[in-house]
């Protein structure tokens, strides 16, 4: 996850009370007082100072919540069968993970062929091979993100973590580590159905390639669509109160 996201353990580390919450003197066990972006009063009480980090990072919020914002108020589309990482090897003799094709190379494109390809997100599309590119349904741009990412798609209920980690001090420590927790479940899944044989770290298949499989896949992503709405609803409201606290 350390890898998959440019975020150190180190940013988990650090707990943060979000907006509007004040700290008395020597209440917890991480000091805030010296970090960016919090100020401290005349009785030594630490608060996040919410106007200098909107100062510094306003855009990156008005964007983390559009983003979230018409994620979640999209139906989770559902059926993609994470067929975005079988496309990622498509017709390659060389990949992305060292790891060997449960199917081989040409088992592995035999399923990318007879399968409609319909990715979403951006940040999987980017890595498909040139011959599968034309293949999606979708051709997804960053420019066009706020307008296709759907709470279905796993790699964008990953991202709360990565959301989170931009929204920063708004972000109270629980929040964080909760879609952080998210995020290493759904890499599971994600890597389960894959292409890649994973029985080397303990991760049975999800076999998308039968009819078991696809049910298997499309039971857990309805499940991550709930719950990455769920930490979306949470996101969206810690920004908001950092709205309230500069109002």
């Amino acid at each position: 996850m350390f890898e998959y996201y440019p975020a150190k353990p180190a940013a988990l580390r650090v707990w943060h009370p979000g907006a509007g919450v004040a700290l008395a003197p020597g209440s917890t066990p991480t000091p805030l007082a010296d970090r960016r972006w919090y100020a401290t009063d005349e009785h030594g009480v630490v608060r996040l100072d919410v106007d200098a980090f909107l100062a510094d990072r306003g855009d990156t919020v008005r964007f983390v919540v559009a983003l979230l914002s018409a994620t979640a108020a999209r139906p989770a589309a559902t059926g993609c069968f994470g067929l975005h990482e079988w496309a990622m090897v498509y017709r390659q003799d060389r990949h992305r993970h060292t790891l060997p094709l449960r199917l081989g190379q040409d088992g592995t494109d035999e399923v990318v062929e007879r399968h409609r390809i319909r990715c979403t997100h951006f940040d999987a599309f980017r890595f498909f091979t040139p011959d599968a590119v034309p293949l999606n349904t979708l051709q997804p741009t960053r420019e066009t993100q706020v307008a296709t990412d759907q709470p279905g798609c796993l790699h964008a209920a990953m991202d709360c973590y990565k959301w989170a980690l931009k929204l920063g001090p708004l972000v109270p420590g629980d929040l964080l580590l909760d879609c952080f927790e998210l995020a290493m479940e759904i890499r599971c899944t994600d890597m389960a159905a894959s292409p890649y044989d994973v029985s080397s770290y303990g991760l049975a298949p999800v076999a998308i390639e039968t009819p078991e499989g696809k049910a298997e896949y499309v039971r857990r992503q309805r499940d991550y669509a709930a719950r990455s709405n769920a930490l979306r609803a949470r996101l969206l409201a810690a920004a908001a109160a950092a709205a309230t606290t500069t109002a």
